[in-house]
């Protein structure tokens, strides 16, 4: 068996924030697959979803799979159903205002601060949509966590190959958090001592829309980080993330305006601001304590 060297990466010498992202109406204002692919396959979108549930229901299945096999079902004799062609539909994506310089815009503020800022998408949308994006494209994203497809030596999509519903997207935060970033490396299941963590959850974000980011926000938000719930104000929307607050999901709700200066954008730069003062006085404990013990 080959040995197989996992993406691990250790605690820095600077305190990380990891602002971990779900994909679909939270960084583009409507599904992915909506965007183009389910009008090229001849479906109403609204149609296509009612199949996706209808195909989940009857089968006891996954509702992620469920889309996954419909996409796969409906490529048939209409288009090549090829990584390429899933990143040709995902360059097309619409992303919400600000979302092209946002990424860089917050990491640089987090070097003025001394503070690395990295980016993770944790989406049930399709990976290789995701990498088509300009954002992605870019080098926005440490690491895409995503559902994603089997192709086989000819390119063509034949079965899925990950599967991210919204209860396993927790995993990955814990992936983030060790800096085992691979998703078969199974040294995320080890014990690290807490001086060794590499994104403490206090130092993680989570953005999201709706409920199926629920899991992940609770868990973020129940080891000290920063859940913040967004929504489309060109379309209103406010009543999900009210209803988050109220049920104590988020911490924070804001429009998703990526624009600097925008309300989201203060949001994060205090946060930033907070970590720095924060991880300095968790250092000068440590000191202390250190110092206590000798």
């Amino acid at each position: 068996m080959t040995d197989i060297r996992y993406e691990r990466r250790t605690k820095e010498d600077r305190p990380v924030v990891a602002i971990c992202y779900d994909f679909d109406k939270t960084l583009s204002p409507d599904d992915m697959q909506a965007q183009g692919y389910i009008q090229s396959v001849g479906h109403d979108v609204s149609e296509f979803w009612e199949l996706t549930g209808w195909l989940s229901s009857e089968n006891e299945m996954d509702q992620n799979l469920a889309y996954m096999r419909l996409m796969l079902q409906e490529a048939e004799g209409k288009l090549l159903f090829t990584r390429k062609t899933l990143e040709d539909y995902g360059s097309r994506v619409e992303l919400f205002p600000g979302v092209e310089t946002w990424f860089e815009r917050t990491r640089e503020y987090g070097r003025e601060k001394g503070v690395i800022v990295e980016h993770y998408i944790i989406s049930s949308g399709l990976k290789e949509m995701i990498e088509g994006t300009s954002v992605a494209r870019a080098g926005a994203f440490e690491k895409i966590y995503a559902s994603s497809f089997y192709y086989n030596d000819r390119g063509v999509a034949e079965w899925p190959a990950q599967v991210v519903n919204f209860t396993n997207k927790t995993q990955f935060l814990f992936r983030i958090e060790k800096g085992t970033l691979d998703v078969n490396d199974p040294a995320v299941n080890d014990y690290f001592q807490p001086g060794d963590i590499r994104v403490p959850f206090r130092n993680m974000v989570y953005i999201g829309d709706s409920a199926t980011d629920i899991p992940c926000m609770k868990l973020v938000n129940a080891y000290g980080g920063y859940s913040i719930g967004v929504y489309d104000d060109r379309t209103g929307g406010r009543a999900k993330v009210h209803q988050m607050m109220r049920d104590d999901r988020i911490g924070y709700f804001a429009p998703a305006n990526y624009e600097e200066g925008s309300e989201l954008d203060v949001l994060i730069k205090d946060i930033i601001d907070r970590t720095a003062l924060n991880e300095r006085l968790v250092d000068a404990s440590l000191r202390c304590l250190k110092e206590a013990e000798e």
